[in-house]
């Protein structure tokens, strides 16, 4: 368990720095850029008053839907790894034999 729990932060710490990279460019090195932007367009407008206006706050919001949507995958797979631990713990205390209890699955917790 102590390796699918090493896992699992490790992989949480990575994607908060990447996100939070992301974020960051963004937040300070895009507006430090944008005297070089001024000449391209999207959507009729230049890029800098784009990004200040509107473009800034949904790549926050899709940051947020992309941390939501992974973190509930890692979160997935670590029940999982939990529930295989609780069924080797169960039959080795049963004695090592496998029956018909220990392959039913254990109840989810929320």
């Amino acid at each position: 368990m102590a390796h699918a729990h090493r896992k699992y932060w490790r992989f949480n710490v990575a994607l908060i720095a990447t996100l939070m990279t992301l974020g960051f460019l963004v937040s300070f090195v895009l507006p430090l850029m944008a005297p070089a932007l001024e000449h391209v367009r999207m959507g009729g407008f230049r890029l800098p008053f784009y990004f200040g206006a509107q473009g800034a706050i949904l790549v926050y919001v899709v940051l947020i839907v992309v941390y939501i949507v992974l973190m509930q995958r890692a979160d997935r797979r670590l029940q999982r790894a939990f529930e295989a631990d609780a069924r080797v713990a169960a039959e080795a205390v049963a004695g090592g034999e496998p029956g018909a209890d220990s392959r039913a699955p254990l109840p989810r917790r929320r």
